[in-house]
This record gives C-alpha cells, sequence and structure tokens, in this order.
C-alpha cells in the first residue's frame, strides 16, 4: 500500500483537521426538543427575514412551477392551481400553524409522531420519515440547480456558449453551493433576503405586464374558455380534471416543512420561555400565513397569464418555455435586458433554494440520528455531511441527466411524504386530546394528501422507489451505527436516591462488591440462594459483603440515558435496583461511577446458556444478551487503564 509523500502530509493532516472541525455557529441552545446539551446561543431575527430564508425554496418553485403546471394539465392548469392554492390555504396552512405550536422548537412534525409512539416503532417510523425528508431536500438541491442551469443556457447571451452544457453547468452551481457550507454559510440570511425581494418584485413585475397584455388582446381569454368548452363538457368535468391533475402540481407545497425547521431563528418576546415561547410561535405563525398568502397569489396569477400567452408547443420538452415559462415570458414581453435580470434573479433563487435544503439536511441528521446512536460521532459536524450531500447530489444529477421534468416525481414524493405525515401527525395529537372538531378537520386534510401522494406514486411510481433508496440507506446507516455504537457507554449520568446512598455509607469496605441478581424475584429466601450459589461459585468467603444489583430495562430503543438508582432492603441483604436502557451499559456505567479512589468495584455473573446469536440481537433489540463479557467490553472501551477498571466474575 502506497503512503503520500511526506511533503504532503501536513497538507493532508491541516485539510482532515478543517473538515473534522466542529462549527460552533451552527449549535443552539433549545433547537432540538431532546438535545439541548452543549448548544450555543445563536442570533434570532424578524420573522419576515426568516421568510426569506425559507422563501429561497418555497418562492423558487415559481421558477418551474408554471410550467411544470402548463405541461401536466394544458389549458386546465390555472383551475388545477386553483385547486393547489385551496389546498395551501385551507389545508397546510392550518396543519402547519398547529405544528408551529405543537413544536416551537424546529423539531418539525417529525418529532410530534415521535411523541405519539414509543420504543422501536418511533425510531424506525423516524427513520423511514427521514428517508422521506432526504428525498426531498436533496431532490430540491439537484432540482434547483438543474433549473438553475436551464435559465443560464436558455438565456440568449450564452445560449450559444452554453447550448449541451446542462450537466457540467448544475455540477458547478452544486460545487458552489458546497463551497458555500464549507466556508460556513454567515450571510444566508442577508443574501436569502436580497435574492427573495429581488425574485418576487421582477416576478410581479413579469405577472403584471402579462396580465396588462391580457387586456389588451381579450381574444386569448376567448380562445382559452373555448379550447375548455369543446375538451370539457360541463363545469363537474372541468373540475374532475382539475382534480385529477393537481397532484402533478405538488411542488407548489414545498416549503412548509421548512418553515417549521427554522422556527428557533425566529425572534420572539422578551417574556418568552423555552416551555412556552409565545411571541415565536406568534412569529412562526405570521411567517407561514404570510409566505402562504403570497405564494398563493403569484401561483394563480403566473399559471393564468403563461396558459395564456404562451404557445403549448412552447411548453413540451425542448420548447423554450420548458420548465422556465415565467423566465420566457420576461424576455417575449419585457425584452432580452430585463428577461437577463429577471434570469439573474432565478438563477439566483433557485440555487439558494439548494442552500435552504442543505441546511435543513444539516439540521435533521444531528436532531435524531445521534440521540438513537444511529449515526457515526463525526455527523455532529457539518463539513463532513455537507461532503457526503454534495456527493449523493452529484450522483442524482448525473442520473437523472440534470432533467428538471425526470426529478419533478421524486421530488413531489418527498414533500408529499413530508405534508402527510404532519397532516396525520397533528390529526392524531388532536384526537387523543380529545379535540373532536379538530380531529375530524386534519382527518379530512390527512385524507386529501393521502389521495394526493398515491395518486402521484401510482402515475410515477419512479419517486417512490427513489424515496425508497434513500430509505434504505438511511436504514443500513442507522442500523449499523448502533450496532457499531452498542459497546459505547452510553449513559449521561448516573442518580442515586437517599435509600441508595444510604446503603452505601453502611458498605466501607473496599472494593465494593457486587452480585447481579434479576429483578423479579424479591423476597428474602431468594436472596439466600443466590449469595449461596455466588459464595460457592467463586470462592467468596461468608464474611466478605456484598451489595444485590438488580437491572430494569425500560426502553431499550433509547440510545443514551439517565440510570436512575434506587435502594432496598430485604431482610440482611442490601440491595440496588437499576434503571436503564442496556442491562451491561447501565451495570458498567453504575460500576465506573462508584470506583472512587480505592480499589474498583467487583461485579460477579453467571454465564448465560442461550445461543450466542439470539443472545446478540437481544442486546441490539431487547438491551439484555450476554450480560458477563459485554459489561467487560463496554468497560474496557471505557476505561483504557487495568488498575482503573471495574472486575467482572464470571462462574457457573
Amino acid at each position: 500500500m502506497s503512503h503520500p509523500p511526506s511533503a504532503l502530509k501536513p497538507v493532508l493532516d491541516r485539510a482532515s483537521r478543517w473538515v473534522l472541525e466542529q462549527d460552533t455557529r451552527r449549535e443552539q441552545d433549545g433547537d432540538f426538543e431532546q438535545e439541548r446539551e452543549g448548544r450555543a446561543h445563536e442570533r434570532t431575527h424578524p420573522w419576515w427575514q426568516v421568510m426569506c430564508l425559507t422563501g429561497v425554496d418555497y418562492f423558487s418553485t415559481l421558477g418551474y412551477q408554471p410550467g411544470i403546471a402548463a405541461l401536466a394539465a394544458g389549458a386546465v392548469s390555472p383551475f388545477a392551481t386553483l385547486v393547489l392554492v385551496l389546498v395551501t390555504l385551507f389545508g397546510a396552512l392550518p396543519m402547519y400553524r398547529r405544528v408551529a405550536e405543537d413544536s416551537p422548537h424546529g423539531d418539525g412534525s417529525i418529532s410530534m409522531l415521535e411523541r405519539l409512539l414509543t420504543y422501536w416503532p418511533s425510531k424506525f417510523l423516524v427513520l423511514t420519515l427521514i428517508g422521506f425528508v432526504a428525498t426531498g431536500f436533496i431532490i430540491t438541491i439537484t432540482l434547483s440547480a438543474a433549473d438553475a442551469a436551464a435559465h443560464v443556457i436558455e438565456n440568449p447571451f450564452l445560449k450559444p456558449a452554453l447550448e449541451g452544457h446542462q450537466v457540467g453547468v448544475t455540477l458547478l452551481l452544486l460545487l458552489l453551493l458546497g463551497a458555500v457550507f464549507l466556508k460556513g454559510f454567515k450571510e444566508a440570511m442577508g443574501i436569502a433576503v436580497v435574492l427573495v425581494v429581488a425574485y418576487l418584485s421582477l416576478s410581479a413585475l413579469v405577472i403584471g405586464r402579462g396580465l396588462q397584455l391580457v387586456a389588451e388582446q381579450p381574444h386569448v381569454i376567448r380562445d382559452w374558455l373555448g379550447a375548455l368548452h369543446s375538451g370539457f363538457g360541463s363545469p363537474l368535468a372541468l373540475l374532475g380534471a382539475a382534480l385529477l391533475v393537481f397532484p402533478k402540481l405538488a411542488l407548489g407545497l414545498s416549503g412548509f416543512e421548512t418553515g417549521v425547521v427554522v422556527m428557533p431563528l425566529i425572534q420572539g418576546d422578551a417574556g418568552d420561555t423555552e416551555t412556552r415561547p409565545a411571541g415565536r410561535i406568534r412569529n412562526g405563525k405570521k411567517l407561514l400565513t404570510t409566505a402562504a398568502l403570497l405564494m398563493s397569489a403569484f401561483l394563480l396569477s403566473s399559471s393564468l397569464v403563461t396558459t395564456l400567452l404562451i404557445p403549448a408547443a412552447e411548453f413540451q420538452p425542448g420548447g423554450s418555455a420548458n420548465g422556465r415559462a415565467l423566465a420566457y415570458l420576461a424576455h417575449e414581453t419585457l425584452g432580452e435586458w430585463l428577461g437577463t435580470a429577471y434570469d439573474v434573479s432565478t438563477i439566483g433563487i433557485l440555487w439558494f433554494a439548494g442552500a435552504s435544503a442543505m441546511a435543513g439536511l444539516l439540521n435533521i441528521v444531528p436532531r435524531y440520528l445521534p440521540r438513537y446512536g444511529m449515526a457515526p460521532e463525526w455527523s455532529r459536524l457539518h463539513r463532513p455531511l455537507v461532503l457526503i450531500y454534495l456527493l449523493i447530489a452529484f450522483v442524482v444529477t448525473a442520473a437523472f441527466r440534470a432533467d428538471v421534468d425526470a426529478q419533478a416525481a421524486a421530488y413531489a414524493t418527498g414533500v408529499l411524504a413530508m405534508m402527510t405525515s404532519a397532516a396525520v401527525a397533528v390529526g392524531l395529537t388532536a384526537a387523543r386530546r380529545r379535540q373532536r372538531q379538530r380531529a375530524w378537520t386534519f382527518g379530512v386534510i390527512s385524507a386529501i394528501f393521502v389521495y394526493t401522494s398515491a395518486v402521484t406514486v401510482i402515475s410515477n411510481p419512479q419517486g417512490l422507489l427513489i424515496a425508497l433508496l434513500f430509505i434504505v440507506l438511511v436504514l443500513a446507516v442507522g442500523i449499523s451505527s448502533r450496532v457499531s455504537r452498542s459497546f459505547e457507554l452510553r449513559v449521561s449520568q448516573v442518580q442515586f436516591d437517599e435509600a441508595a446512598i444510604q446503603q452505601l455509607k453502611t458498605h466501607p469496605i473496599r472494593p465494593l462488591r457486587f452480585v447481579c441478581h434479576h429483578p423479579g424475584r424479591a423476597n428474602e429466601a431468594e436472596y439466600s440462594r443466590q449469595e449461596l450459589r455466588v459464595r460457592q461459585m467463586v470462592h467468596l468467603p461468608d464474611d466478605v459483603p456484598f451489595l444485590f444489583l438488580e437491572v430494569e430495562v425500560d426502553d431499550a430503543s433509547e440510545f443514551t440515558d439517565v440510570v436512575e438508582v434506587t435502594g432496598l432492603q430485604v431482610g440482611p441483604y442490601s440491595i440496588l435496583k437499576a434503571r436503564g436502557s442496556s442491562i451491561p451499559n447501565t451495570i458498567a456505567a453504575v460500576l465506573l461511577h462508584l470506583r472512587g479512589k480505592g480499589a474498583p468495584p467487583q461485579v460477579y455473573m453467571r454465564w448465560t446458556e442461550e445461543s450466542p446469536l439470539q443472545l446478540a440481537l437481544d442486546f441490539v433489540i431487547g438491551g439484555r444478551g450476554d450480560v458477563p463479557p459485554l459489561t467487560r467490553e463496554i468497560l474496557r472501551r471505557a476505561e483504557p487503564d487495568r488498575d482503573r477498571r471495574p472486575i467482572v466474575h464470571v462462574g457457573g
């Protein structure tokens, strides 16, 4: 095996240290509802500025949504968009306002479902949802970059030089995005505000000019209504067609989940507390409502003017308006220079939409997976994650040849899965609280999103297949990490009650000796038999005192835990009862906690007689397993010094 030249080694070492350096700017106290230690306060911002940060994702869909709608629905596009707007205002908006109220610390709808379930089902549900979230965010990055590249190439000043290089331009934009995050992404808020204001202003200018042309040419409305009348015999048929096409327009629903994930950045009231940040919740609702109203107005008006003014052939693959309807209209109605200005704003916001998605991805992994033990320790660092996400984005871009239309199904699948899970979470939460009217309302909303998701998957199963690949990847990484990290100590704190402390004080002899005993058989005769077995098994003299140690598993699916130890006296026998997520890890934690300055504690156990495979699975899944060797291995890894390491005796 060859090694790098000695001259390169310092450079490689510096690069490695830089990649693995923790970016403390990302850390924030209270950002995660269940993982707050070590988080430094991050500056908050007015809600409208944070809306711009989420808006680079949400509002950027205007860059391709009108074109996709016209391609999918034709003349029905404005009515299908109207259905989308109604679902946005009366479905997604009230649903996510509820999520903001119930999960104001940035955990989003996933944490609501996590709280509704327990044990392993909760963990695997979260992992599955993270797979869908990863699908939505990764495809957001690649689709937005691909669409930005399309706008670059279609610009009349650049087309001669860049035509045919869609993949190369897309990969270059992805590299620039990765460079921003590797650098640190300090000025994200300011950049987002400038991009959103510029883009929405120019979009309003283009749409306004389009509406003016429609008013000057009333025949385009007559032609459109005539096409609808000839194609659909009744308003009901038209409504049915709009409902059938609506799932293909689900891209316009993106951005809501991001809106609740970034809530910790929203400035609240001076009297806000961590348990009840009323000001943050109120401003978070303002953010969601304002974004939904703005987007609804832009979606409806843009769909109308592009359908009326752009020839249908231009929306088809290869057409000048394919994936860039408003940009096409800007060049046609405002001239090449204003059209180019619109291209620049569109390219900027589409590119930065990937930044919003990248920020979401960088929050999702540290938020959940380390807490489950289902991610390596370096996953808390953002630079290695950026490189991994960038590599995945490269692979996805190459696989789809940077085609916007080809990625739409996967994007819609990820977005709809997030929104469906949010609707179900809100509905189930309302039902658990016996809020019947809300439960029924959100039940209907859940049904709408389930229908939309089903139609999307049935019409184009490729999106689901891609999502399943991400889910399998998340599960594979999570399970392998959980197995490899099972031998960590995994205990954040050991707490003794007063009775346990008093028992330890009555046993001043060192080393402390413990005899492991299965909990549940707490009578003096049983403890007497166990004492006799242990003394015979390890030749422990009758005058050497010991304490019984019993461990109960409370939730084996939790990776880290606070071990609570209580004291109990049964006749002459002193018993310490501990509760933790894993028997070997809990025993090791108690022994290490009690070793003090003298001889380390000793524990006595018996060999287990079940099959090794069954015991291995029982350890990973049930927190039990072959306790003696597992305890010893955990102690060995936690304490390298053999003289300071507690001793495990095994017999029988």
